[in-house]
């Protein structure tokens, strides 16, 4: 079978496209901290490529005949949770089976038995390290994966005792370099004991020289990646495809391979290889990736009900400029996830990401609501805005209350309910694509809609910006500016339709009150303008 775009796994050079794994990080830094004995962290978000780049590094430094260089997972043991003895079993028996596998040392298993009943678990694998050690005629250099699923009281004891032997060289034999590899960097993790003690990962291993963070893949990586594809097959990629990839992934790995799989793949279509990948094409498989809800995409949303990262996720879907309070380490921490970008400013990290959040922070609503498409949809199948906004109105009247108690992310509630209804309605035949920035104090929609269904996007496409404020200061002063930045969105997108909607929260204020409609201009454009 020929080459495929890789989801699932280690790359393996021969079956997949791949971007050279020893490019991916600055390998002169780590000759040199392996070099210098240091133990040290490597950290990526999830499918970055950080175990193929791993047992890349682990084959180049065995044929460099310098090292005896091995790597581990030890995410099988997260299953013991706080059970210590069956976790460290766990870890032990990877460890020994790793170097007999991957290095036909088999020697570990003859000591096993005896160093585990001897050492116990809170010492058997610094113990097992240091015979290794001692009885190697290369130093060795440990890789282990996975570090940070680790649970409780089974990551304490790992972090200490390779503390207690980084601590014990030279005079007690020990690995020459070891290397902790997970999502996060090792001063995040939060360690809960069953005695309910918090301990810090870099209080239990503060002995890390360095923290080297993957990242993801630049521009010209991508289009390298691609046109693996198209020497290998001929079938050519038209050069929009490759705007449209970069602000939709920011260069994130899995997604970038996802998408060339739908593209290639899953649309069976472009088996034939002399069809060549459209823009649109490529914006087809963008929802369909979006849609399925894959594994990737639900660990993602998953991490967005842990305290850590809801106020920043929070303020950046609200368009809130106060993060104020908010530890540093927090802000780093949601970065190492690949949730948000912190420079130049902080925002979500990339374009397909924004689009998943609010569809999961709202999943269960959508399903629940009940309106259909076509009673929005005029004669002309244009969707009938001001009739589906004058539902939403009564909709959110009815059931803000009720419904905005339901979310994880309530400071965000009105925005999120609405995304909600449009996405029951737009979804399957149209796009809403979604712009969110700190300070912004707003989120703009811009919904794309075509209108002969044959022709889809290739033929006549609605085009409509609505932009979505929460009332915090006069009403006067938010309709000033919020026509001004409408307009401007709405000329920037090139949209045929403008609509500000501006939500009431405050509770002493009648919903009478907070209902209304009008019409207002912005230089030659007209505005339509909801409250709510």
């Amino acid at each position: 079978m020929k080459r495929h775009f890789n989801t699932t796994g280690p790359v393996i050079p021969e079956q997949h496209y791949c971007v050279d794994p020893m490019t991916r990080l600055d390998w002169e830094d780590v000759q040199y901290l392996i070099g210098a004995g240091k133990f040290f962290v490597l950290h990526a978000p999830r499918q970055t490529g950080k175990t193929s780049t791993l047992l890349t590094m682990m084959d180049v430094l065995n044929q460099s005949d310098e090292y005896q260089c091995l790597y581990i997972n030890v995410e099988p043991a997260q299953a013991a949770r706080d059970d210590v003895s069956a976790g460290m079993l766990t870890i032990v028996n990877n460890l020994v089976e790793g170097a007999a596998i991957r290095l036909k040392e088999t020697r570990l298993r003859d000591w096993r038995e005896t160093i585990w009943r001897n050492s116990g678990p809170h010492g058997a694998f610094s113990a097992l390290l240091s015979r290794w050690a001692q009885e190697s005629d290369k130093p060795i250099v440990l890789m282990i994966d996975e570090v940070d699923a680790l649970v409780g009281d089974t990551l304490i004891s790992l972090l200490r005792q390779l503390r207690e032997g980084y601590i014990g060289r030279p005079g007690i034999p020990f690995p020459h370099s070891v290397i902790l590899c997970g999502v996060r960097d090792v001063r995040d993790y939060r360690i809960h004991t069953k005695h309910h003690e918090i301990i810090t990962g870099g209080s239990a291993f503060n002995v890390k020289a360095a923290s080297l963070r993957m990242v993801g893949f630049n521009r010209a990586e991508i289009e390298t990646l691609y046109a693996q594809h198209t020497a290998e097959t001929g079938q050519a990629f038209e050069p929009m495809v490759f705007d449209a990839l970069w602000e939709d992934t920011h260069g994130q790995p899995w997604l970038i391979n996802a998408i060339g799989h739908e593209l290639t793949w899953k649309d069976k279509t472009a088996r034939d290889r002399s069809t060549p990948i459209t823009l649109e094409r490529y914006r087809a498989a963008r929802e369909r990736l979006i849609y399925s809800r894959s594994t990737h995409l639900a660990q993602l949303a998953d991490k967005l009900r842990e305290p850590r990262v809801h106020r920043i996720m929070a303020a950046l879907l609200t368009g809130d400029e106060n993060l104020s309070g908010i530890p540093v380490d927090d802000l780093e921490y949601v970065n190492d996830l690949g949730l948000v970008e912190i420079r130049p400013q902080i925002r979500i990290s990339n374009r397909i990401y924004q689009e998943i959040i609010p569809r999961e922070l709202t999943w269960v609503e959508q399903s629940s609501i009940t309106h259909q498409q076509a009673w929005y949809l005029t004669p002309q199948r244009h969707i009938d805005m001001p009739k589906l906004l004058s539902a939403f109105q009564q909709f959110f009247r009815e059931n803000a209350e009720a419904w905005i108690e339901r979310f994880d992310y309530k400071e965000a509630g009105p925005q999120l309910l609405l995304q909600a209804f449009l996405q029951r309605i737009i979804n399957g035949g149209g796009r809403i694509n979604r712009e969110y920035g700190l300070g912004r104090k707003r989120t703009d929609l811009f919904i794309e809609w075509p209108v002969d269904e044959e022709k889809g996007f290739y033929g006549d496409v609605q085009r409509v910006v609505l932009e979505l404020k929460i009332l915090r200061k006069s009403l006067e002063t938010t309709l000033l500016e919020g026509v001004e930045q409408t307009a401007g969105y709405a000329d920037q997108c090139g949209a045929d339709e403008a609509y500000l909607i501006i939500f009431d929260r405050r509770l002493n204020v009648d919903w009478d009150d907070k209902i209304w409609q009008r019409q207002e201009q912005w230089q030659t454009r007209s505005i339509g303008a909801w409250g709510m």
